[in-house]
């Protein structure tokens, strides 16, 4: 087993590229052809969990959040960043990080919430749009569906709970073979007229090469003609937060006793109560006041996030509950998500949840 396999199973899930501009998920310390003997899991990476990777033999470290948000102009070990880089070299440890990506897919950090709370109906709170891409081919008719079935198996066509989706129409194509030509139908210098079928799927963007690449492999043509559209339409299985609602609606008071139960907080910082009953409710991991306003145009009746400052809250205004858990609180669950992802591609590869809390705020 190497890092890069590992690595494989976690961006099948969560692929790199739906991660945010900000970010820095990915491999960040280690070389992914490395053999892998064991990964540890962990919402943050510190000395003290690279000691415990260290006491458990495991040379692969798999962390929410990156060690390194921004490039590092000296490694001395002034601060804490430093000082795990240096470790983590020095033991052969590697750090890999799945952040935003992670969050930004249904089944994510926020689909693990919402089965903490046991939301049904999900959708993604704020679905991203500028993911989608056409792609528009010309077959000739007795090679079609050789080409759908090499896009479909690239990732392509699948619409919500849909896949093998297209659109296609009949017409007919021209083209003149030149000297250099080895046309798989017509003759050279003659201009040929043939039947054709124009196939027409929708893809994730970061498919796309995968696509075009199955697209040419089984095309009978030498030259095969296609096209790629950006689309507009939002990606309804990609995006910021979830929107879900509770089976039987709750009075206020008992839900947010249920989910301060569930998150083992201490403290749940809220606005006031104005609804009496909660049905329809909107989640994010981590810091989510970014969504406050989509939370409220969806018409939920309760926002659960982290790290909401103190004049946000009065943007509830008295239109939603806000309900702060915590950063941590919010994505303490993405260890067992990780851990679940990675068991059911590898079931044998050693896995540990790391013990440590990693928790920077306390309470007393």
């Amino acid at each position: 087993m190497k890092i890069k396999d590992i690595i494989q199973v976690i961006e099948s899930f969560a692929p790199i590229a739906l991660q945010e501009s900000y970010d820095n998920a990915g491999l960040i310390i280690g070389n992914p052809e490395s053999p892998v003997k064991a990964a540890l899991l962990c919402i943050d990476v510190t000395e003290t969990v690279i000691e415990e990777a260290k006491s458990l033999g495991a040379n692969l470290i798999i962390a929410h959040h990156p060690l390194i948000f921004t490039g590092l102009k000296k490694i001395n070990g002034s601060d804490m960043v430093q000082r795990c880089v240096i470790q983590a070299i020095k033991h052969d440890i590697a750090i890999y990080a799945v952040h935003t990506n992670i969050d930004n897919v249904i089944n994510g950090v926020n689909g693990k919430i919402a089965d903490k709370i046991r939301l049904t109906n999900r959708k993604i709170l704020q679905p991203k749009s500028g993911m989608l891409v056409k792609l528009i081919t010309f077959v000739p008719k007795l090679h079609v569906q050789r080409v759908r079935e090499a896009i479909f198996e690239a990732g392509g066509g699948q619409i919500g709970n849909y896949d093998a989706c297209s659109f296609n129409a009949e017409g007919y194509g021209s083209f003149r073979p030149n000297e250099e030509a080895k046309p798989f139908v017509g003759k050279s210098h003659q201009i040929h007229y043939e039947d054709e079928t124009k196939i027409e799927i929708i893809l994730p963007a970061y498919l796309q090469h995968r696509a075009i690449a199955a697209l040419i492999q089984a095309h009978p043509y030498e030259e095969p003609a296609f096209d790629v559209i950006p689309l507009l339409n939002a990606h309804k299985e990609i995006g910021s937060g979830i929107i879900g609602e509770l089976v039987k609606p709750e009075k206020a008071r008992d839900f947010l006793q249920r989910i301060k139960d569930i998150f083992d907080v201490k403290v749940v910082r809220h606005t006031a109560l104005i609804n009496k009953n909660i049905h329809k409710v909107a989640v994010c991991g981590g810091a989510g006041s970014f969504l406050l306003e989509e939370a409220i145009r969806v018409g939920a009746d309760i926002f659960i996030s982290g790290d909401f400052k103190y004049h946000e809250f009065f943007k509830a205004e008295d239109r939603i509950i806000i309900a702060d858990l915590g950063h941590f609180e919010t994505e303490q669950f993405t260890k067992d998500l990780l851990f679940e992802i990675i068991q059911n591609k590898l079931p044998t590869f050693a896995l540990h949840i790391s013990k440590i809390n990693t928790n920077p705020i306390l309470y007393l």
